[in-house]
């Protein structure tokens, strides 16, 4: 693949996967949950209940998945709404 046709191909990647995280910010806000894309919009940061850090939430698995806990939580991109369901429990349960 040419240089340029690979710096297209992470850009439509990194493109789709702000658009996942939108979605689920979007989801998370509905269940009255406080969530802000990062500054480059490369993670979500979700606001915890009590004081600490927020917790980062990536796209990864190519996509297909949202990730947090370094990684070793995740729920499928193709269901937000279910993920800000889950990720919601998760942080009220922490």
């Amino acid at each position: 693949m040419n240089p340029i046709a690979a710096e297209l191909a992470a850009d439509v990647m990194r493109w789709a996967a702000e658009r996942m995280l939108v979605r689920l910010r979007d989801e998370l806000t509905a269940l009255g949950m406080n969530a802000e894309l990062r500054d480059n919009n490369s993670a979500l940061m979700v606001a915890r209940p009590h004081p600490g850090l927020p917790l980062s939430v990536v796209v990864g698995h190519g996509g297909a998945y949202y990730t947090w806990q370094d990684a070793n939580k995740r729920h499928p991109t193709n269901d937000p709404q279910g993920a800000a369901s889950i990720l919601a429990e998760y942080i009220k349960g922490r």
